[in-house]
């Protein structure tokens, strides 16, 4: 039964399928009779237990022969009853159902990269197993996890397929199989790519292959398979829209069997037409095909593959498609038939040539009427025209089907045709020969199509018309082809040819111009390209508008009703002209015809409309109009009486709209109400709320203006306004709400600017960069359409309009405001204040009368020789600009006195003067005419300015003849060095060799040898008899120049400053008994008044800290340290005109390295003098003293004691520094005991701390000694 209900289907397209699908049903009919054993323990128990339950027991007095009996026929009765139910719950027909589709897939289109999911539910009892297919490949969903997931849950089924790419574009079919049968739903899903360009249309394409390289042909389309035999096939397809960078030279086809993954190549040469046919099938067996494109760049990627076709005889697959038979049950009669076994069989008939191209020849005939039971093969014959000779073309693999492809023909040779038919009786006579062929190629290129005609559609869509191409056969379609003005760039509209001669490209860039061009294509080929269309703008067409909306009665009396409404939403590209309004009565359920009201246009969208009947029922609806015609009607307003209004406070306010919509303001206008009330409108309130919120008012006072301008809006939010009106009543009713409106600034938003150009005109300038066909510039004041034109003369070019006041005066103060029609509401406003006006005035009189700028005004300096020069920089002005030099209202030349310069690149003006003289006191002008510009600036030297300036200008002279000669360059000076000498210096220039120079002090020649002129070069120990004036003269035949010093009052002073200056840093030294901090200076003197500080604070002395000067070192000891001495030490000296101050941060490691050495110190001496023996350490033990007191001149000796084991090495340093023997210092360490040191006629800077510094492995120590020498003469002067 299974097995009938199978073979009912239809068959499946490949082998490998139909063994899947056996063993399917094998393994599901087991679980099935699994189930089917479930399902009878189920109605067996629920059966019982149902009828045990129904089960009442009574209760009789019986015998016991009657009970048993009793007993014995119910018992029989309820077997009989349990057996008759059991049968009809077993049968298979009533528990068990096919499976069905209840909810089947859908197909989709998802763009490349994008996730799809197909969704079924399927209902069946026993429950359907399902199985998802791809292009009738099964989907093995566990193997690729990432691709595909499959969900099962209940009855409803998915397939998600992940992150879509082009391949997955293909028919996906879900099979349901129970026992009673197999269900299939089918769902295609098509994966699409969009391909944008800068400057080019942006055209959806559906690609079928991975990336095209560049180049290359794009891959054929639409594969498909036809007149399929036993082992033959035609394969057709489409060429692609995109040829790649030369023209296709071919096609290959490839060819796979189903369940394989195994391509062959069907044609050795590229086949030219879109067809060709596939022979050598093997009969039963499903194939896919797949075409690529060839041109000079090589190979395009393969097409998408076709469906399966199964290699059979036609005759089978149409009695397979025909599926089963109803029963039959007639009578069944056998009758004796005519012997046909071993019977040859006759002649093929009807033999005649399909197809002939160059490349191949399509042969095709019926079958033999005698050819026994069983089949035929047949062998085809071919003869050359002009030839007897037939030759058997396929003696290796006889044709099963009638029909066979001949390939490898002569082109140009004419070839005739017969077949014969094979059994294994024997060979059939051969079938009549076809006429003859000539191998070339039949079908010819359509011809180009006709003229192309582009037409505005959308604001990215252009309707594109061709005329047909003519004179082809089997044309099959077009391709549309794009380019923007200018680029020379064709890109294709359409990835498949269209049939029609009209197409709609899509994708395209507003604003830019496109042409197009059209090419046929049919299986021969491509035609040549039509001519290119004429150039298309990308814009909206024009097109009636939509109805208007919302039609309401707003206000109403006796005889009239005022009606509004709402703007249509679709406005159809152009400028709404205006309004018809229609009206009925309605009586009832009975409504009359529609009346025009008005005829001529209604420009508002509020309309008072009279002369009606009171106490009767109307209804109205509103058509719009533009350019393109008039729109629908409106849906009707509701009916509403015309009847008296009572009501005293005043109607609601009618023909609310926005302007100027920015990110925090709004622009709203309305129109008064038709109805006062029982007083007029004496003002307005407005109301505002966002999209969710209340309503609340803007402001606390009434306006009598019908607009205002809303402002403290939150960007990007929404809106609603309505208005109410007062009189003296009370505030009436609100008018309707506004659309919504979102506070924001779009893009390309611009202002009103306020110019005045070069003549003085003030004048309100809008631009519009969103101007449409028909757009026009209305200008308004305080947003009523101007009248008045003397006031305002309005200018519009393109896109820009001007609005020119004509006479600015106080009458044009007021809001000025511009709106651009046909855009989507562009509009701005200025509002003109007094003090703006005012401002707007002096402008314009400066641009009428203009002052030419200067840059510098005016200054004099003086030159070279005392030249005097007057100058000022022009900061603007033209080639044209000419310059006056006046002095004292008189207008000076150019002459021997003054000469004059205006350099017009760089705006400079120059006067020079030599000199000045008395009669030059007074006013200098320089005065500028620049077309109908002026400039003035002006240079007043009198009294003191004008003596100041003389004077330097006769010093400036007078340097410049004493420079003449020889002279001096820097006068006479000192310098003190760090050293403490002292320099007499001075720079001269001009020199020659014969130049006489010359010292003096106090009027006195210093000759070279004199002891004055050796301490001019050097002076140290300056005293009070160096005091005096010092003169050096230079002179030549040139000149003479000399200078001065006075030395009078200088003395020691002179140097004392920079002594102090000479202190050198602050270092550290440990001993046995503490920490010293000391500084040295050049010459120490009892003036320096020196303090120390101890983190700022000055130190207290007391025996363990204390201070003083030994020499020129100045020190600080600090005995037995601890870590509250740690911190950051300071010493200042002052010596009564001049500061120095010192500073040492004693923390660190700078105290760890101390405060460790000072210990070791004092432990070395703890250990001395306990006695304990120690190695020799390195030691001065004697002869040195602790200061030496010497007079300048002499020669001073000194000789220390030296002790250590090793001997130790010996230096002797001053001032830290390390003294060499030589012919002022003599060093001698004689018998490894006594060191000594010699100084050979001491000076003042041999005054200084000195130390002998003996050192051995053991340790290293120092004994210090300070030297001070000293002057007769001072000491002399100290005694007076």
């Amino acid at each position: 039964m299974l097995r009938n209900h199978l073979h009912s289907y239809h068959p499946p397209l490949r082998d490998s399928i139909s063994l899947l699908s056996h063993l399917a049903t094998q393994e599901l009919m087991e679980s099935q009779e699994e189930l089917k054993e479930e399902g009878l323990g189920y109605v067996v128990m629920r059966n019982l237990f149902s009828r045990e339950t129904d089960h009442k027991i009574r209760v009789h007095k019986k015998s016991r022969s009657i009970s048993m009996r009793e007993s014995a026929e119910r018992m029989a009765l309820g077997k009989k009853v349990t057996n008759m139910e059991f049968r009809k719950k077993m049968n298979l027909d009533s528990l068990t159902h096919p499976a069905e589709f209840v909810v089947k897939p859908r197909g989709q289109t998802v763009w490349e990269g994008k996730d799809v999911t197909l969704h079924c539910t399927v209902a069946g009892w026993p429950k359907p197993r399902v199985a998802w297919y791809k292009n009738n490949v099964l989907i093995d969903a566990k193997a690729h996890p990432e691709k595909y997931i499959t969900e099962s849950n209940y009855n409803m089924h998915s397939l998600e397929i992940k992150k879509c790419d082009f391949t997955d574009t293909a028919e996906y079919r879900i099979s349901a199989l129970n026992v009673k049968g197999e269900k299939s739903a089918f769902a295609s899903v098509i994966i699409k790519s969009r391909f944008p360009t800068s400057s080019h249309p942006q055209v959806d394409l559906l690609f079928h292959a991975d990336v095209e390289v560049e180049g290359l042909p794009v891959a054929p389309l639409d594969v498909r398979c036809h007149d399929a035999n036993k082992d033959y096939v035609v394969v057709t397809w489409k060429q692609p829209a995109v040829e790649g960078s030369s023209p296709i030279l071919g096609y290959f086809i490839d060819r796979c069997e189903v369940g394989t993954q195994h391509w062959a190549q069907c044609n050795d040469t590229p086949v030219k037409y879109a067809r060709f046919p596939v022979t050598g099938l093997v009969e039963g067996r499903s194939y896919v095909f797949r075409v690529r494109a060839l041109n000079r760049s090589g190979v395009s990627h393969p097409s998408r593959v076709s469906d399966p076709v199964v290699a059979m005889d036609p005759s089978d697959r149409a009695r397979l498609r025909a599926g089963p038979s109803a029963p039959w049950t007639g009578m069944i009669k056998f009758t004796e038939e005519d012997p046909t076994v071993g019977v040859v069989p006759g002649p093929p008939s009807d033999l005649a040539v399909a197809e002939a191209t160059k490349s191949y020849v399509v042969l095709g005939w019926n079958p033999p009427v005698q050819r026994g039971h069983e089949g035929v093969v047949y062998y085809v014959e071919k003869c050359m025209v002009g030839t007897d000779t037939w030759q058997r073309v396929n003696t290796g693999m006889p044709v099963k089907s009638p029909r066979f492809a001949l390939f490898d023909l002569a082109e140009g040779k004419s070839y005739s045709f017969r077949v014969r038919s094979c059994n294994s009786a024997g060979v059939s006579e051969p079938s009549q020969e076809t006429k003859s062929i000539t191998v070339a190629d039949r079908l010819d290129l359509p011809s180009a199509p006709g003229p192309v005609v582009a037409i505005r559609n959308t604001a990215s869509s252009v309707v594109v018309t061709y005329g047909a191409s003519k004179e082809a056969q089997t044309l099959l379609r077009y391709y549309i082809e794009a380019s923007v003005v200018g680029s020379e760039v064709w890109v294709p509209c359409n990835n498949k040819p269209v049939k029609g001669t009209r197409f709609e490209c899509h994708g395209l860039n507003e604003g830019d111009k496109y042409v197009f061009r059209v090419k046929a294509v049919n299986s021969a080929g491509y035609s040549t390209y039509s001519g290119d269309s004429e150039a298309c703008l990308v814009k909206a067409c024009i097109t009636v508008p939509s109805p208007p909306l919302t039609v309401t009665m707003v206000e109403r009396v006796r005889d009239c009703m005022v009606v509004s409404w709402r703007a249509p939403a679709n406005t159809g590209g152009a400028d709404i002209r205006g309004y018809y309004l229609d009206y009925r009565t309605v009586k009832g359920s009975i409504k009359s015809q529609w009346r025009e009201i008005n005829v001529k246009i209604i420009t508002g969208t509020t309309y008072k409309v009279e002369n009606l009947k009171e106490n009767t029922l109307y209804e109205f609806q509103v058509r719009a109009v533009n350019q393109a015609g008039i729109s629908e009607g409106s849906v009707p307003s509701a009916a509403t009486e015309c009847k008296e209004w009572t009501v005293a406070v005043p109607g609601p306010p009618h023909g609310l709209r926005v302007q100027e919509v920015r990110k925090d303001s709004v622009v709203l206008l309305w129109e008064p109400p038709t109805f006062d009330g029982r007083g007029a409108v004496t003002g307005y309130y407005v109301d505002i709320k966002e999209e969710k919120g209340r309503w609340r008012g803007v402001q606390d006072r009434s306006t009598k203006q019908t607009f205002m301008k809303i402002t403290g809006l939150k960007e990007g939010k929404s809106y609603m306004l309505r208005v109410h009106a007062k009189n003296v009543v009370g505030v009436g009713g609100p008018s309707k709400t506004s659309d919504p409106i979102v506070a924001q600034t779009r893009p390309g938003t611009n202002e009103i600017v306020v110019d005045v150009d070069d003549n003085g005109v003030i004048s309100l300038i809008f631009e519009c960069s969103q101007m449409a066909q028909g757009s026009q510039f209305v200008w308004s004041k305080d947003y009523k359409a101007l009248t008045d034109t003397s006031r305002l003369t309005v200018q519009t070019v393109g896109g820009k309009s001007r609005a020119i006041f004509n006479d600015p005066s106080l009458e044009d103060l007021g809001t000025y405001s511009c709106f651009v029609t046909n855009t989507d509401g562009v509009s701005a406003s200025y509002t003109l204040t007094e003090e703006g006006l005012k401002r707007l005035l002096e402008i314009s009189h400066e641009h009428q009368y203009p002052i030419i700028p200067f840059k510098s005004e005016m200054a004099v300096e003086l030159q070279e020789k005392g030249r005097v020069r007057f100058w000022a920089q022009v900061a603007k002005f033209t080639s044209n600009c000419q310059v006056q030099y006046i002095f004292n209202d008189n207008i000076i030349t150019q002459g021997k006195k003054y000469t004059m310069n205006f350099d017009k690149s760089t705006g400079i003006i120059e006067m020079f003067m030599d000199s000045l003289e008395v009669t030059d006191e007074g006013t200098f002008t320089f005065n500028l005419v620049d077309g109908k510009g002026t400039g003035r600036t002006s240079l007043v030297l009198i009294e003191e300015e004008f003596a100041e300036i003389q004077k330097k200008s006769e010093f400036e002279r007078a340097e410049w003849v004493r420079r003449q000669g020889p002279h001096f360059v820097e006068y006479l000076s000192f310098e003190v060095t760090p050293e403490c000498n002292v320099y007499l210096k001075c720079k001269v220039g001009n020199m020659k060799t014969d130049t006489e120079i010359s010292w003096l002090k106090d009027g006195i020649e210093i000759a070279e040898d004199d002891e004055d002129a050796k301490k001019i070069g050097i002076a140290a120990g300056l005293s009070k008899k160096d005091a005096g004036v010092y003169e050096v003269t230079l002179w030549d035949e040139r000149g003479k120049d000399k200078t001065m010093l006075n030395l009078t009052e200088a003395g020691e002073w002179l140097f004392n400053a920079h002594k102090t200056n000479s202190a050198t840093e602050l270092k550290v030294e440990s001993t046995e008994h503490g920490i010293i901090l000391s500084t040295n200076v050049v010459h120490y003197f009892d003036e320096l008044r020196v303090g120390w500080l101890h983190k700022e604070s000055k130190i207290s002395y007391s025996d363990r800290v204390q201070c003083g000067v030994t020499g020129e070192q100045l020190w600080l000891k600090i005995k037995e340290p601890t870590n509250k001495d740690k911190g950051k030490y300071s010493i200042d000296i002052f010596d009564g005109k001049a500061n120095v101050k010192k500073v040492l941060d004693l923390t660190g490691k700078i105290w760890e390295e101390a405060f460790e050495e000072f210990q070791r110190l004092k432990w070395l001496t703890f250990l001395l003098n306990c006695s304990i023996p120690l190695v020799d350490r390195a030691r001065v033990v004697g002869g040195l003293p602790d200061v030496v007191t010497i007079q300048e001149g002499k020669s001073l000796n000194l000789t220390g004691n030296v002790w250590g084991d090793p001997v130790p090495e010996v230096s002797w340093v001053k001032n830290d520094k390390q003294l060499v023997s030589d012919d002022h210092y003599t060093l001698k360490f004689e018998h490894g005991k006594f060191a000594s040191m010699t100084i050979a006629a001491v000076t003042a800077t041999d005054s200084g701390k000195y130390a002998l510094v003996v050192k051995n492995k053991y340790g290293t120590e120092a004994g210090e000694f300070t030297v001070s020498v000293y002057f007769p003469e001072d000491e002399a002067e100290k005694k007076e």
